[in-house]
């Protein structure tokens, strides 16, 4: 694995633990930090042994969105340079949100602009009680552009209508309401929440989540028609997979599936 400037990344059994680490920007990205988490997550795609990623922030704040030093430079690119920027994080919402492995958002503090993005990717979220939130682009003239299909998706179109217009900050209980987030607990259990979560999905079959994320993904635009026939081809493939084999001759045998054995 390479070592990386803006972010740390740990693995411990099957869970792997992604920080960002500016803790003196509040973890805000810039081009390097959106590099060096494209280039993570393209290698753990198809990291054997990995099962579940936690990501989460360094001291204080989870991510506090773009780094006003980088927007101050980025003023100056010309159109295609700017674009060339804006695919570079698009791609990585992108890639996370696709990520074949679950994905757990540990919110540990703020989550600010772009920094909700991280939020509405992940598959669930679990935020600290003091964790604020907002989607704050329209307050310096811009708009959450390359985070709207995720946060649409989501919360919905109308919460996201009000979020985005608004630019308000968000209490975690807001948060909660609303969708973006999957639970709230104090900052002292919020790693025994992450863990149990991560624990709950190790046990479940590998292949099954991948598939799962991608059944998600796609019926989301999908009508009736055509989802009925993926569906019911998705479900007959995986029955006769090892995968399902396993799972099954593990549960008459009332034993479990070797994917959930310590």
């Amino acid at each position: 694995m390479m070592e990386y400037r803006t972010i740390r990344y740990e693995q411990e059994g099957t869970v792997a633990r992604v920080r960002f680490c500016r803790p003196e920007t509040h973890n805000a990205f810039n081009t390097t930090m959106i590099e060096e988490l494209l280039d993570l997550f393209g290698r753990l795609k198809d990291a054997a042994g990995l099962r579940v990623v936690v990501l989460t922030g360094e001291g204080r704040s989870f991510c506090a969105g773009a780094d006003l030093n980088w927007m101050r430079a980025v003023r100056d690119y010309s159109f295609d340079q700017n674009l060339g920027e804006a695919l570079r994080l698009a791609a990585l919402f992108r890639l996370i949100y696709e990520f074949p492995k679950p994905v757990i958002g540990r919110i540990n503090g703020a989550a600010i602009g772009g920094g909700t993005g991280f939020v509405a990717v992940a598959d669930i979220a679990i935020a600290a009680e003091e964790a604020v939130f907002s989607f704050s682009e329209v307050k310096i003239g811009v708009v959450p552009a390359c985070i709207s299909p995720y946060v649409v998706r989501r919360v919905g179109e109308g919460r996201t209508r009000e979020f985005f217009l608004t630019g308000e900050r968000l209490t975690a209980g807001r948060a909660l309401a609303a969708g973006l987030v999957n639970r709230v607990v104090a900052a002292g259990e919020l790693d025994q929440a992450v863990d149990q979560v991560a624990a709950q999905l190790v046990s479940s079959g590998p292949e099954a989540l991948a598939v799962c994320k991608r059944l998600l993904g796609e019926i989301a635009g999908q009508d009736l028609d055509e989802a009925e026939r993926y569906t019911a081809e998705m479900l007959a493939r995986l029955r006769g997979s090892p995968e399902a084999q396993e799972g099954m001759d593990a549960f008459l045998g009332k034993r479990k599936p070797r994917w959930a054995e310590p």
